[in-house]
């Protein structure tokens, strides 16, 4: 790992080091931590039962960290020297989706594919291999320093774009500037960025994600939820676009997939890329949270699925379509249930202000805590600001889950952006951004059917009509009117208009000016047009609260590390999608009064479950197999059959999906996919009660590669016996 600022690393990382390591957290098991960290908490970890040396795992450009990388929305890792690569089912399942039709259904029936025979991800999916981590917090805050709101905001985002513009001058380069501390410190990621993903293996739907939406979140669980992708690079070794010259990716390390068995207490180690988690937010942001924002999301995502449903019952074509906004909507709609009731259950709110009141008394007793005190306050001004549009603002955002009209917005925005310098356009519509613009409209046609997109846009039209009159925008009066009567009217009315809908059309317009884009008949188009000014008046004002709260938090964000670490717990970063470490043990819940969790479940309970109409239609293959007892080398040999899935205590959170489980030697036992229902509230507070995680046992993976879906090839690849 190197680092910009040598001569200022020791201090700053001796600080969340100090912070993070030197007094143990009150709950052993907690902590998403960055890799810097591990060796300030060698002896927790060692004492948990790790075997390896924990400053080989500070360094992330090293075996095993080295080996596992970014992939779309969660996390895989390398599992042979030919760019094998696992991850979950559901990670992959836009993949799986991508390559299905009616005809070849690919979600129902699963792939097994020769080399020869691996199919390519839709063009916008990536895979990042993480190659440094390096803090650039003086060059980031140098300009911004004095400033105060937009320009504040602009002085960050202005400094980010030059480091990540330098970043990217080596060829492959993907390149990111990350805070830690809501801006207390900064740090620049650099990442390789494989653009030909190919599908190995995957399981059926049936398999994959058996017990669908029932089954989220819960336990026990049996649920094969894993895929095997394979990473190509061009000729030459370098990252390129999907072609039949190009080669399999030979990846700087890879992981060994364990044949041990597994057991309640083993000591078990999560490394992933955990998105975002909450927990050193404000007690006034829990507080929207749970009376809010939760709610708020739950109604929004219910209408939207029951929207799709009506609009592709008895239409299978679009049902394959719409498969993977629906699985991304019924994830996201159950998430929230669990979140509000998971932060109900441990009275956040009302926990977290007394933490935070309990920081602030001790805070009044510092001798510098009058200029402190001074920025929380103006920090929860902000906070406050930004309710008054809330409803308005989140209604917005969704349009992004169209297609065609989403693809109207982005190509007004990237004309507009085109008559900038690069360095001055909008992040998302620079240079670097060009091609995953262009593989999003790509791929539009996949995941697209008028009438349904139609309906959801009146959905959230609809919602917006019914806003205060205060929240009203005058452009989207423009184009929607103000009648939800006539709605649907206007709907069908800029749809047959337009001839976005067809791929080369899309393409064509992404090379236009915006006189060209602005003198078009295309009617999604113009509708584009006429909304983007009120689109950017949202986004000025939410960029001059950002750039507040970016000046503004870090005090909040010292007070609460020095507040933390005087008591003598343990304080890491919250997450924010870079690469981070937890561990614990495969461990027992006991949820409530008279209930215990097993830490394993076996392929009795698919059994069990199956009734043959989905989610808990196991395929007959599969039952044939666990009828007939043919387990192998992959039978737990106390349990005396075949393993499913496995519960730990590891923290995790979303985008950890796909994270590799390790054992105390660093080699693969289980695939993280999932949390139990009572954590899924982790990402804004961790309690150690209900805290778990539930992993794939690789042993069932083996087992369905070797007897029931065989990948004889695939097995050998990644040096594991057939039995």
């Amino acid at each position: 790992m190197t680092d910009r600022n040598a001569p200022r690393r020791g201090p700053r990382l001796a600080a969340l080091a100090l912070a993070a390591g030197t007094a143990f957290a009150a709950h052993a098991d907690e902590g998403m931590w960055l890799p810097a960290q591990l060796p300030e908490i060698a002896a927790q970890l060692r004492e948990a039962g790790f075997e390896g040396d924990p400053a080989e795992l500070a360094d992330l450009t090293r075996p095993p960290l080295n080996a596992v990388v970014r992939v779309g929305g969660g996390t895989g890792a390398f599992v042979s020297g030919d760019g094998l690569l696992l991850t979950n089912h559901h990670v992959a399942f836009g993949v799986i989706q991508y390559n299905s039709s009616a005809e070849r259904d690919l979600i129902a029936n699963g792939y097994t594919a020769t080399r020869a025979d691996e199919l390519p991800a839709n063009p916008d999916y990536r895979v990042r291999v993480t190659t440094g981590f390096d803090r650039v917090t003086d060059e980031v805050l140098e300009g911004a320093r004095g400033k105060t709101g937009r320009d504040y905001h602009d002085a960050v985002e202005s400094a980010r774009k030059a480091l990540v513009a330098e970043c990217e001058q080596v060829p492959g380069n993907r390149c990111s500037v990350v805070d830690v501390h809501y801006g207390m410190d900064f740090y620049l990621v650099t990442q390789l960025e494989l653009r030909d993903i190919r599908l190995a293996y995957a399981p059926p739907d049936a398999i994959g994600g058996y017990g669908g939406e029932i089954d989220n979140f819960m336990w026990p669980r049996h649920s094969g939820d894993f895929t095997l992708l394979r990473a190509y690079v061009g000729p030459d070794g370098r990252p390129a676009d999907h072609s039949p010259e190009n080669v399999p990716y030979t990846p700087p390390a890879h992981l060994q997939v364990s044949t041990a068995a597994v057991a309640e207490g083993d000591f078990a180690m999560l490394a992933g890329y955990p998105g975002r988690t909450f927990r050193h937010r404000t007690a006034s942001e829990f507080k929207q949270q749970v009376e809010w924002q939760l709610p708020s999301r739950v109604a929004l995502y219910d209408g939207l699925l029951d929207t799709i449903a009506a609009r592709t019952d008895g239409q299978p074509e679009l049902k394959v379509r719409y498969a993977s906004t629906v699985a991304s909507l019924e994830n996201g709609l159950k998430r929230a249930r669990g979140e509000l009731e998971g932060l109900e259950r441990s009275n956040a709110v009302e926990v977290r202000a007394a933490e935070e009141a309990a920081m602030l008394a001790w805070l009044r007793q510092q001798g510098d805590a009058a200029p402190i005190l001074a920025d929380i306050e103006a920090a929860q001004a902000v906070l406050a600001e930004a309710t008054a549009t809330r409803e308005r603002d989140q209604l917005v955002a969704t349009l992004g889950r169209t297609e065609v009209f989403d693809a109207a917005l982005r190509l007004q925005r990237l004309a507009l952006e085109r008559g900038k310098p690069d360095a001055e356009r909008e992040s998302g519509y620079q240079l670097r951004d060009e091609p995953l613009i262009r593989a999003g409209l790509e791929r539009v046609q996949r995941r697209y059917a008028e009438p349904v997109e139609k309906a959801l846009l009146a959905n959230l039209v609809r919602q917006y009509q019914a806003l205060p009159a205060d929240q009203h925008l005058p452009e989207f009066d423009r184009v929607f009117g103000t009648d939800p009567a006539a709605v649907e009217q206007r709907i069908d009315a800029l749809y047959a208009g337009s001839t976005l809908d067809e791929a080369p059309v899309r393409l064509g317009w992404m090379e236009a000016d915006p006189a060209a884009l602005a003198g078009s008949g295309d009617t999604l188009l113009q509708a584009a047009a006429t909304l983007l000014p009120a689109l950017l008046r949202i986004e000025d004002e939410a960029k001059a609260r950002e750039g507040e709260l970016l000046r503004l938090r870090p005090s909040y964000m010292r007070a609460l590390v020095d507040y933390t670490h005087s008591q003598g717990r343990a304080f890491y970063p919250d997450a924010n999608s870079t690469l981070r470490v937890s561990y614990g043990r495969v461990s027992t819940l006991q949820p409530r009064d008279g209930v215990v969790y097993e830490p394993l479940t076996t392929v009795a309970g698919i059994v069990e479950k199956h009734t043959g109409e989905a989610p808990f239609d196991a395929p007959e293959r599969l039952l044939q197999a666990i009828a007939a007892g043919d387990f192998g080398n992959t039978a737990d040999a106390v349990l005396g059959t075949q393993t499913v899935n496995m519960l730990t205590n590891l923290d995790t959170t979303g985008g950890n999906s796909g994270s590799p489980v390790l054992d105390a030697n660093g080699r693969i036992i289980g695939l993280n996919f999932d949390s139990n229902w009572e954590s899924v509230s982790a990402s804004w507070m961790y309690d150690p009660r209900y805290k778990r995680a539930i992993h794939v046992d690789m042993r069932y993976m083996r087992w369905l590669m070797d007897k029931v879906y065989p990948a004889h090839h695939l097995l050998a690849e990644m040096g594991l016996p057939v039995d």
